[in-house]
């Protein structure tokens, strides 16, 4: 045999510490892990195979960088997940054999499966399921792959009666491989890659969660299907963390929250839009009011702009073509007219803002001009992904525009930056990450304009953190974009904040400005919001304080509880007082025991209750009690008034 035949037949592993070792071509990576040594054989979940995942039983035909998944591993969660679908999915097949299966993905914090049966699950069913899946588990069957051709696979799910099967091979394109998986006896058409064997899951890490009604590949138009949702962590020490977080977030939901301390509801008549109450209102001014206080001071001027815009606009500024099935749209019979005039409610602010600027001519001497609106935006969202304030379909954005040069980019987004930091603060989140994504291979603009860009903003990240995210590609198409991410008291991260520098709109909605050298320039245009939107905002605020607002935020500030019936003119006195302080305050003197009062009052959340009774008129003082806080304090009425003032002051108005 040649050298070069000798080595043809051979492959050089190089491992992650720089070391190779040579094996025969197609050495499998569970091989190769046993060779290294009998504990990482075991170990081993799947292999990094030049950086790609895939299951330790693939053969390696070619030199390779080799890298071995085992359960310390990120990749490990998502295949552990992947497994339990199939895990779930089989085990429903054995306890109901009539059930037709479709698909399985790993969802965040687990996983779920579509299934089509004509009985309904229910969640009594769950213990079942369970039980079965431990089974398999407890079997340690092996999971092993196969290639199959397109006529092969179909024949085999057609005699099998699987029509939801059929359909996706059917829309599997021409030159991939359609790759069929077993886990122990039970077969599934997937991608992969997998573990080893359904011992590699953790049995006692997993959880059924909840059912669900969803369509065949999201239309409406298709066959319902039932969808059964699962949790699961590398251990039970994890999943028992994630299941006290869910009751927490229970306690914490903030439409419970809005029920108990009559803020807001939601009803069928306007589904998505909400209907606020009086002290729910109250909250959103004072969110509002802050929000325009900070805004001034940083040098945005604020704007209104029409809730019905003609499509016209809408399609010069691209929105219509990738927004329409959004849009709530208005067909009028103008006077003398021709045919009808289309409206569309706006979805977002930006094209009027367009609109504003391009009023006037605008000189580089204008620049930065930075444009504040808080915008009421309609977008149509299907009735099943509504939830609560979190996603409506009306809602008010806390939008700005900054119009300003391309060298004015970086300074601007560290304002920004500097700016939004301040309000997270100020609304009791300690901190955020933040994620830079970068162009996508579909974009606008050249590629001098993106790279100036991009630095810009990473530069401007960079004065604030070094704790950033790349996201490459992931980008607008007409910009890059920063994304903010808040974490909540008991750990859930929500997305808020957004800065996103745009290239693209300016140039098709016409908007210039006069450079220093009198030539007429396109202005950048960065899209900004801090909050996202009031009512989403509010929801996370509710949940992250349980409904215990600071006190400039609560609907009612202090609650002036009388001890008994002769205190009743005292009472209104210190309400008096408190009003006149410009404190949101009212008095309870209904004929029922302070100590009711004051239990009835903590529940709905009142930051501070003053009890007056015989004793506080005698003296003119008042006796405060904290919510959440033992014991009071008694102190002179102006004292207690003052302390109070200072407290119920918004964070930027205090000294």
């Amino acid at each position: 045999m040649s050298d070069a035949a000798l080595d043809a037949s051979q492959v050089t592993i190089t491992l992650p510490d720089g070391a190779t070792r040579t094996y025969a071509a197609g050495v499998t990576a569970a091989e190769v892990a046993a060779d290294i040594s009998k504990s990482l054989g075991k170990a081993a979940l799947a292999a990094k195979v030049d950086g790609a995942l895939t299951d330790l039983s693939r053969p390696i035909e070619r030199d390779a960088a080799l890298a071995l998944v085992t359960a310390k591993d990120a990749e490990a969660l998502e295949l552990i997940r992947h497994d339990l679908a199939h895990i779930m999915a089989r085990a429903v097949q054995e306890l109901w054999p009539d059930t037709k299966v479709t698909i399985g993905p790993v969802v965040e914090n687990g996983w779920y499966y579509d299934f089509d049966r004509a009985e309904p699950f229910t969640e009594a069913d769950f213990e079942a399921i369970e039980a079965r899946m431990r089974q398999i588990i407890a079997a340690r069957e092996p999971v092993f792959t196969e290639v199959w051709d397109r006529e092969r696979a179909i024949r085999h799910y057609e005699a099998n009666g699987e029509p939801f099967k059929v359909e996706l091979v059917n829309a599997i394109p021409e030159g991939e491989p359609i790759r069929m998986y077993w886990h122990g006896p039970w077969q599934d058409l997937c991608r992969g890659p997998h573990l080893a064997h359904t011992g590699q899951v953790p049995a006692d890490a997993f959880k059924l969660m909840r059912v669900a009604g969803a369509y065949w590949r999201g239309d409406s138009r298709n066959k319902q299907l039932q969808r059964i949702y699962g949790v699961a962590f590398r251990n039970r020490d994890d999943l028992k963390a994630h299941l006290t977080m869910l009751e927490e977030a229970a306690k914490r939901d903030h439409r419970r929250i809005g029920r108990e301390m009559r803020l807001f509801h939601l009803q069928e008549e306007a589904p998505g839009m909400v209907f606020w109450h009086p002290d729910g209102w109250q909250v959103y001014r004072a969110l509002e009011d802050y929000m325009r206080r900070r805004l001034t001071a940083a040098g945005y001027r604020e704007v209104k702009s029409p809730q019905l815009i003609d499509r016209k606009l809408w399609e010069a500024s691209g929105h219509w073509d990738k927004y329409r099935e959004n849009m709530f749209i208005a067909e009028v019979e103008e006077e003398h007219a021709q045919e009808k005039r289309v409206y569309a409610l706006k979805p977002m602010n930006c094209p009027g803002h367009v609109q504003i600027y391009n009023h006037g001519l605008k000189s580089y001497r204008d620049l930065p001009l930075r444009m504040a609106e808080f915008g009421s935006c309609h977008r149509y969202e299907s009735s099943g992904s509504m939830h609560g304030l979190m996603r409506v379909r009306n809602f008010t954005q806390d939008d700005a525009h900054i119009f300003c040069t391309e060298d004015q980019i970086e300074a601007e987004t560290a304002a920004f930056i500097e700016l939004l930091s301040g309000i997270y603060r100020d609304m009791g989140f300690s901190g955020f990450d933040v994620k830079l994504s970068t162009r996508p291979e579909q974009r606008v603009g050249s590629d001098e304009i993106w790279d100036k860009a991009e630095s810009a903003l990473e530069n401007a990240v960079r004065k604030v953190t070094n704790d950033y995210e790349i996201d490459p590609g992931e980008g607008a198409f007409y910009g890059p974009k920063l994304d903010f991410k808040l974490t909540d008291a008991i750990g859930r991260e929500w997305q808020c904040g957004t800065f996103q520098a745009d290239f693209n709109l300016p140039e098709r909605l016409g908007a210039e400005y006069v450079a220093e050298d009198g030539s007429k320039k396109r202005p950048v245009m960065l899209h900004r919001a801090v909050l996202g939107s009031f009512e989403r905002f509010l929801g996370i605020v509710i949940e992250n304080c349980a409904g215990r607002f600071p006190m400039w935020l609560a609907p009612k500030q202090a609650v002036v509880a009388t001890i008994v019936s002769d205190a009743d003119p005292y009472a209104a006195e210190v309400v008096a007082a408190l009003k006149a302080a410009g404190l949101r305050a009212e008095a309870d003197t209904r004929n029922e025991k302070i100590n009711y009062k004051v239990r009835e009052h903590s529940a709905a959340r009142v930051p501070a209750i003053l009890a007056v009774g015989r004793q506080e008129v005698a003296d003119g003082t008042v006796s405060v009690r904290r919510l959440g806080a033992q014991g009071q304090e008694t102190l002179p009425l102006a004292q207690a008034v003052a302390a109070l003032v200072e407290e119920a002051t918004p964070p930027d108005l205090r000294g």
